[in-house]
């Protein structure tokens, strides 16, 4: 029997090692980032009142519809006490 002159090497010397360990890794590191971006500035909440009529006159339709102005415009809805 022919005696080997590679001794074992541990497992952290491997490179792949790491890289199995890194994705997992990453992903919960991304999981708190997210976490504190979330709890660092919530969204705001839209008024569920409808200022005047929704298209078509739907009620159930109002905070769809202010959320999509939104996007498209930028500002946020005027509330019905604060009229300029």
């Amino acid at each position: 029997m022919k005696q080997s002159n590679n001794p074992q090497r541990p497992w952290w010397s491997f490179g792949h090692v790491w890289l199995l360990i890194a994705g997992p890794a990453i992903v919960v590191v991304a999981g708190f980032f997210t976490y504190y971006l979330a709890v660092r500035s919530p969204d705001p909440v839209l008024p569920t009142h409808v200022q005047g009529q929704a298209q078509g006159g739907d009620i159930s339709q109002a905070p769809a519809v202010q959320a999509r102005n939104h996007a498209a415009t930028g500002e946020l809805p005027v509330a019905a006490d604060k009229k300029p």
